[in-house]
């Protein structure tokens, strides 16, 4: 059930696929599109009016995220606190607790976004990459030592739409 704040922009509503789960305190305003299977939670806020806002099946908003004229690819993970602003993010991707990414920013895929990251406006992060820092650094996934097939694993495998689906009352 979407009961949540919902508001039009010049006579444009959200659109919400009847699988997904938005929480009735998340705030959604105008050309807003959350597809199957996606998750938005309490506190976060999806502003389409400069430029639509999408988020792909299986994508999930973590808490007091804020997300303005944005595009999320399928299986996207946006933690906790993320401030995104006029950019996209592919498939795949996870973009860490309280990352901010600035206007005209090319998130591609299965990329890890370090928690705390902040990317400069106009960069351009090719896929399979490691980013972190202050401003950003990309580093190819392959040269790290990081276990990047555990992360997705855990992270872009349905687990969050499973768990949203069993918060009855949030929902």
């Amino acid at each position: 059930m979407v009961d949540s704040r919902e508001y039009a922009f010049e006579g444009i509503r959200p659109e919400i696929h009847e699988d997904a789960r938005v929480s009735r305190e998340a705030t959604l305003v105008g050309d807003v599109r959350v597809a199957a299977d996606a998750s938005v939670w309490p506190g976060v806020v999806l502003r389409g009016d400069v430029a639509p806002v999408e988020v792909g099946q299986e994508s999930h908003v973590g808490d007091n995220a804020v997300l303005h004229a944005v595009t999320l690819g399928d299986r996207v993970m946006v933690g906790h606190g993320a401030v995104l602003n006029e950019a996209s993010v592919a498939d795949g991707a996870l973009v860490g607790f309280n990352t901010t990414v600035n206007a005209e920013v090319n998130v591609g895929e299965r990329c890890i976004v370090a928690s705390g990251t902040v990317v400069p406006q106009g960069y351009d992060i090719p896929p399979e990459s490691f980013v972190r820092g202050v401003p950003a650094r990309a580093t190819p996934l392959a040269e790290t030592d990081i276990d990047a097939e555990a992360i997705f694993e855990d992270y872009s495998t349905g687990g969050y739409t499973d768990l949203a689906a069993r918060h009855e009352d949030l929902f």
